[in-house]
């Protein structure tokens, strides 16, 4: 008789999660019925800011229904990403997911406002583009291997621009600092450009920024691009070579770009907005636009995105712990 009321038992919970699921799997598909706030931690303007308009607008078109850009910026990221993480998960709040908040700040930051992996759903990479070091023109070293072998001759003289700590410029030549073993003093700017900026006019002798940023001062020659950090050579500057080519065996770094949901969203919403953005992401017209970024479209599955954050915050944790960074 038990066996009886069990298999009853175990019928009635099946069928009220067939009822459960139906009726999701039918919102999911009639998703968006209003517009969807797209949340960008950082400022109008930057690299993140750019990629995430050009999706932004083309999913507007998709659905039918206005996906509203919104910068939430502050603390590398970490305040429009703990915004998100706070929205109701019903797939009208979206975070462009970002190497800073979503993967360096879980070690680098003292006090995180929201568990990276207990609190955002992945839903797909959007890409890679590399960072770059680059100098003033006026410095008397034309490579990575001079670069070095100058830090090294002078020990804490050298300064270097970036965005504020917890980027992943920063933790590029934090990287390099560990692999090679030199000093450089960081000067961390609350708006990357000004560091770019002040790096062209004299003030700081070395920058290192994500790749967009960097481009048009390079091309017009009022900064010197010693290295990128992909493992290739981007094309909008062919001439210049990695930092492997430059003589740092497997050094490489990127910063990425994806989408995630608040945790608890419906996994069919989940599994469409997967859909969708790949979709989109595959569009040719979509593609050369972020060729042109230097940030090539790399999407992903929810379970793959999944595994390349943890595998993110795992090195990066690695990297600040044998650095010895301190938290922040």
């Amino acid at each position: 008789m038990r066996g009886v009321i069990g298999a009853r038992r175990g019928l009635n919970y099946a069928i009220a999660a067939a009822i459960w699921i139906c009726p999701v799997a039918s919102w999911a598909q009639n998703y968006p019925s209003k517009p969807i706030r797209y949340v960008i931690p950082f400022d109008p303007g930057t690299s993140p800011d750019v990629v995430g308009r050009i999706l932004a607008e083309r999913l507007t078109r998709l659905w039918g229904q206005q996906v509203v850009v919104e910068n939430r910026v502050g603390a590398a990221g970490t305040l429009g990403s703990a915004f998100v993480a706070r929205a109701p998960p019903d797939g009208y709040t979206l975070l462009q997911a970002n190497i800073a908040p979503n993967a360096i700040a879980v070690s680098l930051y003292a006090k995180v406002p929201y568990d990276q992996l207990r609190d955002f759903a992945p839903i797909t990479r959007i890409g890679m583009t590399p960072n770059i070091i680059v100098v003033h023109p006026s410095v008397p070293f034309k490579s990575i291997k001079q670069f070095i072998a100058y830090a090294k001759a002078h020990p804490g003289q050298l300064s270097y621009s970036s965005a504020i700590a917890g980027t992943s410029p920063q933790l590029s030549m934090e990287l390099l600092k560990l692999q090679v073993k030199f000093d450089i003093v960081h000067i961390p700017y609350r708006i990357a450009a000004q560091g770019v900026t002040d790096t062209i006019g004299g003030q700081v002798p070395v920058n290192v920024s994500n790749f967009p940023a960097i481009v048009g001062p390079v091309q017009t020659g009022r900064l010197r691009a010693l290295a990128v950090t992909s493992a290739q050579r981007a094309a909008l500057l062919p001439d210049v070579p990695t930092m492997q080519e430059s003589g740092v065996p497997g050094f490489e770094v990127n910063s990425w770009y994806g989408v995630a949901a608040p945790a608890g969203t419906p996994v069919p919403l989940l599994d469409k907005l997967n859909a969708d953005i790949t979709s989109v992401l595959r569009m040719p017209e979509i593609q050369q636009r972020l060729n042109d970024l230097v940030m090539p479209p790399s999407p992903t599955s929810r379970e793959e995105f999944d595994q390349f954050i943890r595998a993110e915050i795992a090195r990066w944790a690695q990297v600040i712990r044998d650095a010895g960074i301190p938290k922040q």
